[in-house]
């Protein structure tokens, strides 16, 4: 099977930020050598990087999703770039949309617009990463004179994918497809919606990742810290409209009503954490990554969950035995 296991650093709210380095060091140790690094709020995706290649070498960097309203393509090539210098480490970029929550409110920057900013902010980010010079006018994204020392001209974009039209312009101008939060049966949706979108433009299929919540024998901690993390997802635009796909309404509604987190944490069962994650004893954790391979995805990225498990050590270690058998088949 032609396929990867890789890790997702989390954003558990519950644990201590510097879990991020000790799970990246035990991601290492046991042999997953791809590691996803977002932001939320918590450490800057470049700095944390950074922080990670130079104490666990060879390890490749897939940094966000990124989001495109909040830093400039040559902010982005800029800070991969540096990374890339700095580590030694292969560097892939992602990028998202984030949400207005973020881009808003946090940021103060508009979030509007984003299908048509993402398209622009791919074609500017691109030609900055092969080492040309900066000179794009698009309508929402503008860069003129900057060029990299150091080009990434080998660097996957990827993009973080919810909604048809985001999906569709990941398929026809990205090189990897990025979800979040999807059962298997929703990657089997995407793989064949992203299929087509590129075929329809002469591409050839694109990578497809996503991201999957793993926790070891979890009990009533794993479960409530998942809980607490999918609450933060209810409301977002995409998010909430694949909540409701999978039979959750009531529970956007809600959400999107102004509960409070703890509030709807309390309310999430167990059956949609199940449905979003791989839970379990190292078999049954075996048995989901390979259900979301065989539905179509190219990479399962793991997001350990730590509560009983600091820095994922359990889990990921199943996980990495889990790839060593798919890779040997």
């Amino acid at each position: 099977m032609n396929a990867a296991i890789e890790v997702t650093l989390p954003f558990w709210l519950d644990r201590p930020d510097v879990e991020a380095m000790q799970i990246a060091e035990v991601a290492g140790a046991v042999g997953l050598t791809g590691l996803w690094i977002g932001e939320m709020a918590t450490f800057d995706a470049f700095a944390l990087a950074t922080a990670i290649g130079t104490r666990t070498p060879g390890l490749r960097l897939k940094l966000g999703p990124l989001p495109i309203s909040v830093r400039t393509p040559a902010a982005i090539a800029l800070g991969a770039s540096s990374v890339a210098a700095l580590t030694g480490c292969e560097i892939d970029i992602a990028l998202g949309a984030s949400s207005p929550v973020i881009v808003s409110g946090w940021h103060d920057r508009e979030w509007l617009h984003s299908a048509a900013r993402m398209r622009e902010s791919i074609e500017c980010l691109r030609a900055i990463l092969r080492g040309e010079r900066a000179d794009y006018d698009g309508r929402y994204v503008r860069s003129h004179g900057f060029r990299l020392r150091s080009p990434l001209a080998e660097a996957r974009i990827g993009v973080g994918a919810f909604g048809p039209t985001i999906t569709r312009l990941a398929a026809e101008t990205a090189d990897e497809v990025v979800l979040n939060l999807s059962s298997p049966q929703r990657v089997a949706q995407v793989r064949k919606q992203i299929d087509d979108y590129a075929a329809a433009v002469d591409r050839e299929p694109r990578h497809l990742t996503v991201w999957v919540p793993a926790a070891l024998r979890p009990g009533e901690a794993s479960v409530r810290q998942t809980a607490n993390q999918l609450a933060v997802y209810l409301a977002p635009p995409g998010y909430g409209e694949m909540f409701c796909e999978l039979g959750f309404p009531d529970l956007v509604k809600q959400a999107r009503s102004g509960a409070r987190r703890s509030e709807l944490a309390a309310a999430i069962p167990v059956e949609l954490t199940e449905q979003l994650g791989a839970m379990g004893s190292p078999e049954q954790i075996a048995a989901r990554l390979t259900a979301y391979l065989d539905a179509g995805a190219d990479t399962v990225a793991v997001v350990p969950v730590t509560a009983e498990d600091p820095a994922g050590r359990g889990v990921l270690q199943a996980v990495a035995d889990t790839r060593r058998l798919i890779s040997s088949n």
